[in-house]
Order: C-alpha cells, then sequence, then structure tokens
C-alpha cells in the first residue's frame, strides 16, 4: 500500500536515476508478491525452494511451471500451471529423468 504513494519529483527526462529507482521498485516489489503466492502455493521442497512442513519434492504432482499474474489495480495474484517438456528439442541431447540432486 505504501508502494501506491510512491513519487518522484525530478520530471527531467534525461538522466533520471529518481524515476528509474522508482520503476525498479515497482519491479521488484511485483516479483517479490508473486514469487511468495507461487512459493506458498506449492506443497513441496524443490532445489532453492526448501519447505520445512513439505521436505520432500513430488515430481508427479509439482513437476510443472508456475505461472503468476497480478492485477495491478487491486494486487490479487492468479496462478496458473505449464507442463514440464520431459523430451528435449533436439535428438542429440538425450533425456534427463527426474531425481534428487
Amino acid at each position: 500500500q505504501k508502494l501506491q504513494n510512491l513519487k518522484t519529483t525530478d520530471r527531467s527526462l534525461i538522466w533520471n536515476t529518481d524515476l528509474v529507482e522508482s520503476l525498479e521498485l515497482q519491479n521488484l516489489m511485483t516479483q517479490a508478491v508473486q514469487t511468495m503466492v507461487s512459493a506458498e502455493a506449492r506443497k513441496e521442497s524443490r532445489g532453492a525452494h526448501a519447505r520445512e512442513d513439505f521436505p520432500d519434492r513430488l515430481d508427479e504432482e509439482w513437476a510443472k511451471h508456475t505461472l503468476t499474474f497480478m492485477d495491478a489495480k487491486t494486487g490479487k495474484v492468479t496462478l496458473d500451471y505449464r507442463n514440464v517438456h520431459h523430451q528435449p528439442l533436439d535428438s542429440a541431447m538425450p533425456q534427463i529423468p527426474f531425481a534428487k540432486r
């Protein structure tokens, strides 16, 4: 909510670091909210995404990409998912099976 009060006072069009930093902050906050919502929805641990309440990796259920969409006015995040391509697109590359690493 405080982000909505963000204002830039520098109106110049050349080397306007105030504007650049404001835009970067808005982008970072949007990405942070989407990351938190998608991480909370994923009920497993995988790579750097580790949860104490879900310590195991669940390939059958969570081998998918998380897509996030955020309503700019309300801040509501909607989640969707896309399947992971298991087969490489190049026949020279062998398929790498899922495994804990």
